[in-house]
């Protein structure tokens, strides 16, 4: 078992990484903006349900695996980038159809964020990434099995981003009223949204894999 003193200090760099705003942070954002707070935490539940995964995978050393082959590494990153590239070319395509239907922006259904929030992060190979480069410096042999210290640390950081991203989340979805009132925010809105998971898909697909130890 993780000391208080290391359950501290991993709390603090958490918080302190789960600020600054990443992809994860932008879609949630996104999704909070344009569809309303359910819609929004709906996202984070999904987000990190699929960090959840990657805890897993981490604990059971599949994370190693991932980095240190170029077949998986590479088809997992082009599978996120090119689900992130199809929702936002989707609602790039919807924003400039002029048909009454797209007047008025259904709101999406909460299952289906979460359905998404739990892709987007599966697939994105940051994640596996960031766990492997930053939960070691906190683990220690001598304390227990390193099985249970990368799940424990794992599941802190989960709680904290799900505070975190929540927030995020009811502050977007807050300013997002103001947004949908009128109708040119609405259809601004629609291409924002595109633009930024395209971007996303972007940025997904143009992450390297470490070079080998």
């Amino acid at each position: 078992m993780p000391t208080g003193s290391t359950f501290v200090l991993f709390a603090a760099a958490s918080l302190a990484l789960l600020v600054i705003p990443g992809p994860a942070v932008l879609y949630i954002v996104t999704q909070s903006l344009e569809q309303g707070r359910r819609v929004g935490l709906a996202s984070v539940l999904g987000v990190h349900v699929g960090t959840v995964a990657h805890v897993l995978a981490a604990a059971a050393g599949l994370s190693a695996i991932l980095v240190s082959s170029a077949v998986a590494f590479t088809t997992v990153k082009y599978a996120g980038a090119a689900y992130l590239i199809v929702l936002g070319l989707r609602r790039l395509l919807g924003a400039g159809r002029s048909d009454g239907a797209r007047a008025i922006v259904l709101p999406a259904s909460p299952a289906r964020a979460f359905r998404q929030g739990v892709v987007v992060n599966v697939l994105n190979p940051k994640t596996a990434l960031f766990f492997l480069a930053f939960l070691p410096p906190f683990l220690d042999p001598h304390r227990g099995p390193l099985f249970v210290q990368v799940v424990l640390l794992g599941l802190t950081f989960i709680a904290l981003g799900l505070l975190s991203d929540g927030a995020y989340a009811l502050l977007a979805s807050y300013l997002g009223v103001r947004w949908r009132r009128r109708r040119t925010s609405l259809r601004l809105g629609e291409r924002l949204t595109g633009l930024v998971y395209v971007g996303l898909g972007v940025l997904a697909a143009v992450t390297r894999r470490p070079a080998p130890r």
